[in-house]
């Protein structure tokens, strides 16, 4: 009883250091005015299904990404910016928008819409920095590990579901093999008992036409020797002395930090601290160096993984900026992906959406949510696992649902990436593999157009897939979320619901020649029939 007494005290001693420092964080409140008819969109990637916000919408980005990706900005329809370097709260009522700060943040009305506000914010805070991650990613397929195999990554499985790409007719891409395929958390050297011939096995992909990514994480685990020799190194987030535990104060261990995440409590690396930047860049170095791996999926990299009341080596580091220090990780190598990143806009960085359910519902989310990664100058996007990225979905096979995934691949299909994990030969009769196969075709006649919208994104910032809000401005189109834009001149309108046969599409001005080869006069809503195989899209002619 006296022990979990002491741990309840501990616990609401870190909670209440926490929500000082927070508090302490915020010593600036604001209000500004939201004209009639104006509009916001910003913050985190994870809600652009809510945005533009209604009436009530709040959220406070310190120490909290959602997830995903989010953004110190805050855009409107009649040109408005937000801005401030650091997490700010904002709070939507009817007339104003609500801010606690920890500076004055900077208001810019220059601007008459949204694309005008998004090319100023990129211009001046987020400039393109000339480069762009590699083509592969955006010219293939990808393929990822994790449904087929979870937590049993091995090398006899993973080169059997690279052989099953070529043997059913898919292209090979980019191969990610993801979580524990190494020794353990820190020791980042392929386990010896599950991967018996690691180059061999990449040498064999790399044969078959796919580079090959690995999946890493900023944790260490505890009781190891990369621990210690970490430990002696001040290399990971410490606990504040009146938080240690017992032993020794001048123990290198009790000092060090151990947080809970998804797989356990672990140290966390200090990325402030020069020798864990550079330790950590020399690991995966070692891997390109050694086994030939052609680039990294770097996970967990969340805010609120790196409480702030913790001690870093630099001090004064918010939880955000831990997790910019470890997407700065990524910049060495092109071959990249990160789910969750903070003020790394117009970088030539990969940002998958968060993993979704299979579910229609959370199909529904990827147009809204991938559309504001690129108002966010998030412009190299990918939008999550065809037919969803969260394991658990998949656990049973009575519930995959085999139009969900068709539709979801035909949604990837005309985005800047295609991800495929769950494999759909295994799942998918001959009928509905057959029309994810026409997805991957179609998006071969697009996949110069996508280049050269990525290409242009590294010069000058651009999404490559847009809101309907964002190329026909103060049109009326704002709160449509079915539909997007691949560059200016392709209108996408993809299925998005269980057994549907027809439905509206939204045409601006102009005049467009549908997918079945039919002209058709924008200012105007049209009815079109859809099957299995159909993906609607619309090209300004």
């Amino acid at each position: 009883m006296l022990k979990l007494l002491s741990l309840l005290i501990v616990f609401m001693l870190c909670t209440n250091s926490e929500l000082r420092l927070k508090n302490d964080f915020y010593t600036h409140k604001e209000k500004i005015n939201i004209n009639p008819g104006e509009k916001w969109w910003g913050g985190a990637i994870n809600d652009g299904v809510d945005m533009p916000f209604q009436n009530n919408y709040s959220y406070d980005m310190y120490e909290n990404l959602k997830g995903n990706q989010a953004q110190p900005l805050l855009l409107s329809n009649q040109g408005r910016v937000i801005w401030s370097e650091q997490p700010f709260k904002f709070t939507i009522t009817p007339n104003e928008i609500l801010i606690e700060s920890i500076e004055k943040v900077t208001i810019t009305d220059e601007n008459q819409n949204l694309r005008d506000a998004f090319l100023f914010a990129s211009k001046k805070y987020f400039p393109a920095d000339g480069n762009m991650p590699d083509q592969l990613l955006f010219e293939q397929p990808q393929y990822n590990t994790w449904i087929e195999l979870m937590y049993d990554q091995n090398q006899k499985d993973i080169l059997s579901y690279a052989h099953d790409i070529i043997d059913n007719g898919f292209p090979p891409g980019v191969l990610m093999i993801d979580d524990n395929w190494q020794q353990g958390y820190g020791n980042w050297k392929f386990h010896p008992d599950r991967f018996p011939s690691p180059k061999k096995m990449i040498d064999e992909l790399h044969e078959l036409g796919f580079k090959v990514m690995m999946w890493v994480c900023p944790f260490v685990s505890p009781d190891t020797e990369v621990f210690r020799a970490g430990a002696k190194d001040n290399m990971f987030l410490t606990y504040p002395d009146d938080h240690r535990t017992a032993g020794s104060p001048s123990s290198y261990f009790n000092t060090v930090a151990l947080v809970g995440w998804w797989n356990g409590y672990s140290a966390l690396l200090d990325l402030s601290n020069p020798k864990a930047s550079n330790w950590f860049k020399d690991e995966l170095q070692y891997l390109v160096d050694e086994y030939k791996v052609d680039g990294f999926k770097l996970d967990a990299g969340d805010a609120d993984l790196y409480p702030s009341w913790l001690n870093s080596f630099e001090q004064a580091m918010t939880p955000n900026d831990h997790t910019a220090l470890f997407a700065e990780i990524g910049l060495d190598f092109p071959l990249n992906e990160y789910r969750a990143t903070w003020k790394m806009a117009g970088k030539p960085l990969v940002q998958r959406l968060r993993d979704k359910s299979h579910n229609w519902d959370d199909l529904q989310t990827l147009i809204p949510n991938i559309t504001v990664q690129g108002l966010m100058g998030y412009a190299f996007t990918c939008p999550d696992m065809i037919g969803a990225g969260e394991f658990n979905s998949f656990l049973n096979s009575a519930t995959i649902d085999q139009e969900l995934i068709v539709r979801s691949a035909q949604v990837h299909a005309l985005m800047p990436m295609m991800q495929f994990s769950v494999a759909p030969w295994r799942i998918l009769d001959d009928e509905h593999l057959s029309a994810v196969k026409n997805a991957i075709e179609l998006r071969k006649q697009f996949t110069p157009t996508i280049l050269e919208l990525g290409k242009n994104a590294a010069q000058n910032g651009e999404p490559i897939v847009r809101t309907m809000e964002y190329v026909y401005p103060n049109a009326g189109y704002e709160n449509i979320k079915d539909q997007f834009f691949l560059g200016d001149d392709i209108l996408v309108a993809p299925i998005l619901h269980n057994n549907q046969h027809e439905r509206i599409v939204i045409l601006p001005d102009g005049q467009w020649t549908g997918h079945n080869g039919r002209l058709y006069q924008g200012n105007s809503a049209i009815k079109i029939k859809v099957d299995l195989q159909t993906i609607p899209y619309f090209q300004r002619t």
